[in-house]
């Protein structure tokens, strides 16, 4: 995943892919003390995930600590606890899938958005973004539902989304113990596109937050690429009625294109109710 023309790669003149990104300053692999190591790398293909890029970094938590994580497939953050207590599953053929950890439902998911005059305040753009995809998932009536406050304080937010200085995309986790990823990071860059994007990308994110991996993982083929991410079968599960084969328009493909929608389509919006 690259900063601000791919998630993970390319920009495409023709098709002006982007992706969920990374910056080049999360490599301090002189500062780190966690390691990639071929287990590390073995557990991560095992789990379906793209580990030919894999980078140790110092991930700055909400609390403006840092912690050691790796960065996988340029917009998942996952701890080393995290990834051993990630559990093996078999039965992946098909391109709409999740993990192996989902939000415990029915519940009420507090967002944060951070405002005020602070380097990770949001946007105006990014605030309207927010509110568009928040209101997606509130409108399809799922077992899980969200409320959306602009604050500089995170006080009993379950997500807090903040803003990071980097290219276009964001980064997230995979929730754990029945509750959502904490945080959604959305990269500088993205102010320059529309609202329609922002809102893809902060859907994403979420998506990222209460479960969804990457729609295209066998070919990452919104990237223009043409490489599986991991072997099938083990921990991101098929998710019934969703199709085979490549969905050009689904918001959990691994990149994105400036001219996003922020829509979900009939494919998403079936995993979605599936799951929640």
């Amino acid at each position: 995943m690259k900063k601000i023309k791919t998630i993970l790669a390319l920009s495409f003149i023709a098709l002006t892919l982007f992706s969920c990104n990374k910056e080049d300053e999360t490599k301090q692999a002189n500062q780190e003390s966690l390691k990639v190591t071929p287990e590390v790398l073995k557990k991560i293909s095992a789990l379906a995930l793209n580990n030919t890029d894999v980078q140790a970094i110092k991930n700055t938590k909400l609390d403006g600590t840092t912690e050691d994580a790796f960065l996988v497939e340029g917009d998942i953050v996952i701890t080393q606890d995290q990834l051993n207590k990630m559990d093996i599953h078999g039965g992946i053929t098909t391109e709409q899938y999740r993990t192996t950890n989902l939000v415990s439902a029915p519940r009420t998911i507090k967002v944060v958005g951070l405002s005020g005059t602070g380097a990770t305040a949001l946007t105006t753009n990014m605030r309207a973004g927010l509110q568009a995809a928040i209101n997606r998932y509130n409108n399809l009536g799922l077992s899980i539902n969200f409320t959306l406050t602009f604050s500089s304080s995170t006080s009993g937010a379950n997500i807090v989304v903040r803003r990071q200085v980097g290219g276009a995309g964001g980064v997230a986790g995979f929730p754990s113990g029945g509750a959502p990823f904490n945080s959604v990071t959305l990269y500088s860059g993205l102010e320059s596109y529309s609202t329609n994007v922002n809102a893809h990308v902060a859907a994403h994110e979420i998506g990222h937050c209460i479960g969804l991996r990457h729609t295209d993982y066998f070919s990452r083929q919104s990237c223009g690429q043409n490489s599986n991410e991991g072997t099938a079968g083990v921990g991101a599960i098929h998710i019934p009625g969703t199709p085979t084969g490549y969905d050009s328009t689904s918001y959990m493909r691994a990149c994105f294109g400036s001219n996003e929608t922020g829509a979900f389509n009939s494919n998403d919006v079936t995993a979605l109710n599936y799951l929640y």
